[in-house]
């Protein structure tokens, strides 16, 4: 009914127009004359033109074959922008003879440009299958609908108007139109974009069943987007359907998927991934190695990460800049510095720029390894390479700093960090009232911490694990206990730091049942008691004479693989020479150098007091 009555409107619009023929005939060749003659100044002056422009007498300027396309898509402009001087805006009819003349002149950027304007534009929308009667036969080339077609559907998707770029699709196919597969990518990429998967999915599942040509790519838009919304299985599943159909995935499908898996830390997964590429011949492009070497070194396997590197030069994959920092970082991270640096001149030697995450992660790995002078000198070439230091490099170098005992140094930073126009956040705050509580100025460093609340910046976990360390030092055990407990109450998580600050301090009171019962409750709580915590328990059962108690400890550090540090070692050799168990002392320290380990002179002293006792 509604396609009836919009034919029927304008064969009546047409007998108007044969009535009135003349009067619609002069002022079109006025009009037109002006346009071709003095472009579009001249007719602002001619009120009574404009005002006597109506839909026909419109039709008939922008039809006439003696106004150039481009003075036709000028004077369509015109009455479009210009509605305080003209009384009628272009209609439907007009935007169909504007596209067609656009097309046979082949200027199919502003063709694009005006299906926008009617996309757009409430007043002339009007669904396909009417606007495709409205085509002015006399401008009817070969696969014009078609071509039309296609463009409005992409205008549409381009507009995220997705309903009305489906029936476009929907009308192409039922009535023997192509469609353009390029055209069905913008549509699932503008879907993918807006997430909407579900209906990404079903248009893709169309494509399919319509036999529109369905490649690699327009496959791997749908797999990526299902990906990010976390259906993995069903993008895995979408792949090998498709791979029945003669659609064989790609290095960059395989990335996709391989990418969601690592995210999820699947490691069946991904492994299952790197099968079906061997099965399928599908060779690792450059991005496939740099999600390995990501994906081993955040499992700690910095060996096999290697391997994936190595493996990747004998291939012939030249290594970009990326992949250099991600293997660069990961030593970084596990405190292997001297590869870390063979890799970063390794890369500068093959001719890869570094970037401002390189330097960064170099400059990090210094920092939390003590090389503070290395440090400085990459800030030195960063900057000279043009790039600038930002509030992370200038927070770790505060780090660093602090880490090192250099507080004098570590503000010294911050001043210069706050001359380039960087305000000090919660890290910096932290970070300096850490390395002042490690030096025992406990007042300075709760001024810090004071001076950080008064600038509106809320304590988190660590502010208050430094305040917690420092009431337990000073021995206000109450008013430690006091923050902890409100630290839960408020919906803080306490991490293992904050309980080992805590323990230690239950520990010097020798109050080792309280620190026990702290142990329980942090490991109900699913954190894992690391080194420290055993190392804080054995001292203070030590220290109360209780060596048979810290030794079952230590063989429970042992059961649990942990690596025994120094300061371990040191607490029970102290403890043993205490109770003149020299023998197992010396065993201890035996055991201790053979693992590489360097004693103090604070253990050197026990063992030559044991020594005298003997």
């Amino acid at each position: 009914m509604a396609h009836q009555k919009l034919i029927n409107a304008f064969k009546i619009s047409n007998n108007t127009t044969m009535a009135t023929s003349i009067s619609r005939q002069e002022i079109a060749g006025k009009v037109t004359n002006i346009l071709i003659k003095s472009g579009l100044k001249p007719l602002e002056t001619k009120p009574f033109l404009l005002s006597n422009l109506d839909s026909c007498t419109t039709s008939l300027v922008l039809s006439d074959p003696t106004l150039s396309t481009y003075s036709c898509l000028l004077f369509f402009k015109f009455l479009r922008t210009n509605q305080s001087l003209v009384c009628h805006k272009p209609d439907i009819r007009a935007h169909v003879i504007v596209i067609s003349r656009l097309f046979k002149a082949r200027k199919f950027a502003e063709m694009k440009n005006v299906l926008t304007c009617f996309a757009m534009d409430r007043n002339v929308q009007c669904p396909v299958s009417d606007f495709i009667v409205l085509v002015d036969k006399r401008f009817d080339e070969p696969n014009f609908v078609e071509k039309l077609c296609d463009m409005l559907f992409r205008v549409y998707a381009d507009c995220r108007m997705f309903d009305e770029s489906l029936k476009v699709f929907d009308y192409m196919v039922h009535n023997g139109l192509k469609i353009d597969d390029r055209s069905c990518i913008v549509y699932l990429l503008a879907l993918k974009r807006s997430d909407k998967m579900v209906i990404c999915l079903d248009f893709f599942k169309k494509m399919v069943e319509f036999h529109v040509n369905v490649t690699v790519y327009s496959m791997t838009i749908v797999i990526d987007g299902l990906c990010k919304k976390g259906r993995v299985e069903k993008a895995k599943d979408l792949m090998l359907e498709m791979a029945g159909k003669g659609i064989k995935p790609n290095v960059i499908t395989c990335n996709t998927l391989i990418n969601a898996y690592i995210k999820r830390m699947d490691f069946e997964g991904v492994n299952e991934m790197l099968r079906l590429m061997e099965m399928d011949r599908i060779a690792y492009n450059v991005a496939t190695y740099a999600l390995l070497i990501e994906w081993y070194g955040a499992s700690g396997k910095i060996v096999e990460a290697e391997k994936v590197f190595k493996e990747m030069h004998e291939k012939g994959v030249e290594a970009d800049i990326y992949v250099y920092t991600s293997i660069i970082s990961w030593h970084c991270k596990l405190g292997n510095m001297k590869r870390a640096f063979e890799l970063f001149d390794e890369s500068t030697e093959r001719g890869s720029v570094p970037n401002i995450c390189t330097y960064g992660a170099l400059i990090e790995g210094t920092c939390k390894s003590g090389q503070m002078d290395a440090a400085e000198m990459l800030m030195n070439e960063m900057q000279s390479h043009g790039f600038d230091v930002n509030q992370m490099i200038f927070n770790m170098l505060i780090y660093g700093y602090c880490k090192r005992g250099m507080i004098d140094e570590a503000l010294r930073i911050k001043d210069v960090m706050e001359m380039k126009g960087f305000e000090s956040d919660i890290f910096t705050y932290n970070t300096i009232a850490s390395g002042l509580c490690k030096l025992n100025r406990h007042e300075e460093a709760k001024r810090w911490l004071f001076t950080m609340v008064e600038k509106g910046m809320d304590p988190n976990v660590v502010s208050l694990t430094t305040l917690i360390d420092i009431q337990c030092k000073e021995g206000n055990l109450v008013e430690a206990e006091w923050l902890f407990r409100d630290m839960k109450k408020k919906g803080g998580k306490p991490n293992i730091v904050t309980y080992n600050a805590l323990l230690d301090g239950f520990c010097k009171k020798g109050k080792l049942q309280e620190a026990y019962r702290l142990k329980e409750e942090l490991e109900t709580r699913g954190i894992i008691s690391d080194i420290y915590t055993y190392t804080i328990l054995m001292h203070g059962e030590c220290v109360f004479g209780k060596v048979e108690e810290a030794l079952n400890l230590l063989n429970e550090v042992r059961r649990k693989g942990l690596t025994i540090s120094v300061v371990t070692y040191t607490a029970i050799i102290s403890g043993l020479s205490k109770e003149g168990r020299s023998e197992e002392a010396f065993r201890l320290y035996d055991e201790m150098m053979e693992a590489g380990l360097t004693p103090d002179d604070r253990l050197y002293a026990s063992l030559v007091a044991n020594l005298h006792k003997m």
